[in-house]
């Protein structure tokens, strides 16, 4: 069973950075598509950026620009840098692995934007 660990949140001030990351552990990483989702108090969870096997990256309007997301196969790890963060970026995120009939989390991130 593939295990995913996030680690890299915070409290940073508006205009500031992170880079989150998340180690995958039990299963072949490469082969899976991943993607990072966020979840803020009393809202649903949302999509915030994508990843594929074939390194195709998407993510949604809101984060465009200020987002990247990226995989290092060799080490199983997917990362997201997050610059010009804004106070509405404030949510727990998580790690998402897709892959075939297995679509798995980590235990999330807790990013807080605040000044």
């Amino acid at each position: 069973q593939v295990q995913l660990v996030e680690s890299g949140g915070g409290l940073v001030q508006p205009g500031g950075s992170l880079r989150l990351s998340c180690s995958a552990s039990g299963g072949p990483f490469s082969l899976a598509d991943m993607a990072w989702y966020r979840q803020a108090t009393g809202k649903q969870r949302e999509l915030v950026a994508t990843i594929t096997s074939g390194r195709r990256t998407d993510y949604t309007d809101s984060v465009n620009g200020r987002f990247t997301i990226s995989r290092d196969n060799a080490k199983n790890t997917v990362s997201l840098q997050m610059n010009s963060l804004k106070p509405e970026d404030t949510a727990v995120y998580y790690c998402n692995y897709r892959r075939g009939r297995y679509d798995l989390w980590g235990q999330g991130t807790q990013v807080t934007v605040s000044s």
